[in-house]
């Protein structure tokens, strides 16, 4: 299994940091799939904007629709996220 370097929770500061204070308002914890790009903090928050308008923001597809189409991709890429 390959190993990225990630910047621990507790190490973050600045931009990062504020990033992972979100994660955690947001969900409780921060995710892997979001720790994986503390090494590149303006990376991580501008991934987050994107998720964030692909599903919530205007769209001719409903929410569920948008979370029933990312599950099917994620299914169908033996992805467990």
């Amino acid at each position: 299994m390959p190993w990225i370097k990630q910047v621990s929770v507790e190490e973050a500061t600045g931009l990062l940091k504020s990033q992972f204070d979100a994660a955690i308002k947001r969900a409780g914890r921060v995710w892997h799939i979001v720790h994986i790009m503390s090494i590149n903090p303006r990376m991580m928050r501008d991934s987050i904007v994107f998720y964030a308008t692909a599903m919530m923001g205007e769209s001719p597809l409903s929410r569920v629709q948008r979370e029933m189409l990312a599950v099917v991709v994620s299914y169908e890429n033996y992805c467990h996220y």
